[in-house]
């Protein structure tokens, strides 16, 4: 009988690109395993999932309003009879599915996934990416049997023997990297031989970082250097149309190819979702990260500081990018000595093979299961 798993989690690509890279490893290990995704409908998992090659199931489910407004105050009234549905339909697919495992990744589906998953008596793993436990990973801790963190300072929030430190996954396309920078340059229509900064604000976009990078890209023009600027999907119409007809500005609402984008990139500015940078850890990309503020417990900018101090990143407040932003991109792009400094902190950082041992464990929480 062929091996069966479940991998529960997203809402942002820093939950989904992960979960995908697991399910990848664990088909490396099994070729024939058959892998269902539990997502939350409405949430870009439902698209970036099937685009990946497996099947996925939604469940009506959305995570606490922070923002204290009158339509988020009622439906924060409604999520608890949410979450009872939402548990109802988990329990019922995994019934349906009977996995050997079930994995989460964090996100509003998660915990309804694995909380259904500990109940059924099914082996259970979480992967928590941050520096600071998400909702979900947080209340599931104590049920579930195996947690897998990217950082230290993470683990005071879990059970110690329960501990097993992975690293992020990352995408196979950056693991490999195997475009050279020629081939990069044409893909986005840019020189190669040219200075190029990268602009990334997550896979949602960034309202401040696309409203500072508006502030400067003119005079990027000036000094001949080259931008690729993913403003997210939501803010690419909405962004005055002089600066996507700039010569060596290339503006895109969402970069599929970021093995291209690493590659021609000489310095990239990021939000500091864990997704990112542990990409930017194993590739060694000299980096500015703008952490956003409008996440649960600030973990981007815990994220960021990580990076800071270590000396592979500079980190600018996202209430000073206007101010700052500039600045910071200018002080790095001249110095190539700074970057290689950046380089090796951040090469130190990086781990290329947490798909591969998180899979090992999943592998081990199995066959104890036999």
């Amino acid at each position: 009988m062929n091996k069966k798993m479940i991998v529960s989690g997203g809402g942002t690509g820093g939950h989904i690109f992960p979960a995908i890279a697991i399910a990848n490893a664990m088909k490396a290990e099994f070729p024939d395993m058959d892998i269902l995704f539990i997502g939350a409908n409405g949430r870009m998992e439902m698209k970036r999932v099937p685009e990946a090659g497996y099947k996925i199931e939604g469940l009506d489910i959305y995570g606490l309003q922070r923002k204290i407004t009158f339509k988020n105050l009622i439906e924060n009234c409604k999520l608890p009879f949410r979450l009872i549905k939402s548990n109802l339909k988990a329990k019922n697919i995994i019934k349906s599915f009977q996995p050997d495992v079930v994995v989460g990744v964090g996100g509003y589906a998660s915990y309804s996934a694995l909380n259904m998953a500990v109940k059924l008596g099914i082996p259970t793993l979480i992967h928590e990416a941050n520096s600071y436990p998400g909702m979900a990973n947080k209340k599931l801790g104590s049920k579930v049997d195996k947690i897998c963190i990217t950082y230290d300072s993470v683990a005071k929030y879990f059970p110690k023997e329960k501990l097993v430190k992975t690293g992020n996954p990352i995408r196979k396309d950056i693991l490999e990297m195997n475009a050279d920078k020629s081939q990069a340059a044409q893909y986005f229509g840019l020189d190669s031989n040219k200075k190029t900064l990268a602009v990334i604000g997550g896979s949602l976009g960034a309202k401040t970082i696309n409203q500072s990078v508006a502030t400067f890209v003119e005079d990027l023009v000036k000094q001949d250097i080259q931008l690729v600027w993913q403003t997210g999907e939501s803010y690419y119409n909405s962004l005055d149309d002089k600066y996507k007809n700039l010569p060596g500005i290339n503006v895109l609402p969402f970069v599929s190819r970021m093995d291209l984008l690493y590659t021609i990139a000489d310095v990239v500015v990021s939000r500091a979702g864990a997704l990112s940078l542990s990409e930017l850890c194993t590739i060694g990309k000299p980096c500015i990260l703008v952490p956003s503020p409008n996440v649960a417990e600030d973990h981007q900018t815990k994220n960021a500081t990580v990076l800071a101090d270590a000396g592979a990143a500079i980190m600018v407040a996202d209430a000073e990018a206007k101010e700052k932003l500039a600045t910071a991109v200018m002080s790095v792009l001249n110095d190539t000595e700074k970057q290689q400094t950046m380089r090796n902190n951040l090469l130190k950082m990086g781990q290329p093979d947490a798909a591969k041992i998180i899979a090992q464990e999943i592998i081990k929480l199995m066959e104890g299961n036999k």
